[in-house]
């Protein structure tokens, strides 16, 4: 049986990059289909892979800006050829699961989301992105596009597996289909019991709707020890706003991310 796994982009590495690394675990000959890739970004985790990228990765600025390039999503993810592929396992949380596929294919999609963008606040998702003047004033109707392409890719794969009662409710209400719940996978040799420090912790990609600009607002407000763990286009403006009682510890391997967690009072 030939399997081929599909994400969305690999220019970050986060939680579905995570869910991805268990797949090639998993299915380690299977080629790995992605809008766009920068090893480096990703912290080389999947460097040894078989990766095929779209025609955007030709496109200067698409891999670190891919936020500015929603229009021709759609598209370059329906270009990928997997006729000779008997099995798809799209990791997805917008295109991945658009994918075109032989009607006899078996195609499951590991969803952690209903496209963000094209669904719930994404208004206020846009006006949060800083996009440039003049693509917020086409913005309403490139979302309109997107939002009618993605009702129709939610009805592509042969099945749906959400990562949580959550996102299950979220498919039901936006794509009208019912979902598997399996939660992702936890790496629990990274995890042990320690004493706990005076410090609480923050991780994941610095972006406007994980909300790290609040976090920093509250703990520059209470004077508590934060301590934040990731990247992302956001970091800079909090960095300014951040005073001294928050650290900012960029990536950290996963070798010594457990540390972090175990020794935390809490975690944001």
């Amino acid at each position: 049986m030939k399997v081929a796994l599909v994400h969305d982009y690999l220019n970050q590495y986060g939680g579905a990059e995570r869910v991805l690394a268990a797949f090639c675990e998993m299915f380690p000959d299977a080629p790995i289909y992605t809008l766009v890739y920068d090893a480096k970004l990703t912290g080389f985790a999947f460097a040894k892979k078989n990766i095929k990228t779209s025609f955007l990765q030709r496109i200067p600025f698409a891999a670190s800006r891919h936020r500015y390039f929603p229009i021709f999503m759609p598209y370059a993810v329906e270009q990928f050829d997997l006729r000779d592929f008997d099995l798809i396992l799209s990791d997805s949380g917008s295109y991945a699961k658009g994918v075109i596929t032989r009607p006899e294919t078996l195609h499951i999609s590991y969803c952690h989301t209903p496209h963000r963008y094209a669904w719930d606040k994404s208004q206020k998702l846009i006006d949060e992105f800083h996009y440039p003047r003049f693509v917020k004033m086409f913005s309403p109707l490139f979302m309109t596009y997107v939002r009618v392409w993605d009702a129709q890719a939610s009805e592509r794969p042969t099945a749906l597996i959400a990562n949580s009662q959550f996102v299950r409710r979220r498919i039901q209400k936006y794509y009208g289909r019912d979902a598997e719940v399996i939660y992702p996978p936890v790496n629990l040799d990274h995890f042990f019991v320690r004493e706990p420090e005076d410090y609480f912790l923050m991780v994941g990609r610095m972006v406007p709707y994980k909300k790290f600009g609040l976090a920093v607002r509250v703990f520059n407000r209470l004077g508590l020890k934060l301590k934040i763990i990731g990247d992302g286009p956001e970091r800079k403006n909090l960095l300014r706003e951040a005073r001294s009682n928050i650290e900012f510890l960029g990536l950290v391997s996963e070798q010594y991310l457990g540390e972090y967690y175990v020794r935390t009072k809490a975690l944001i």
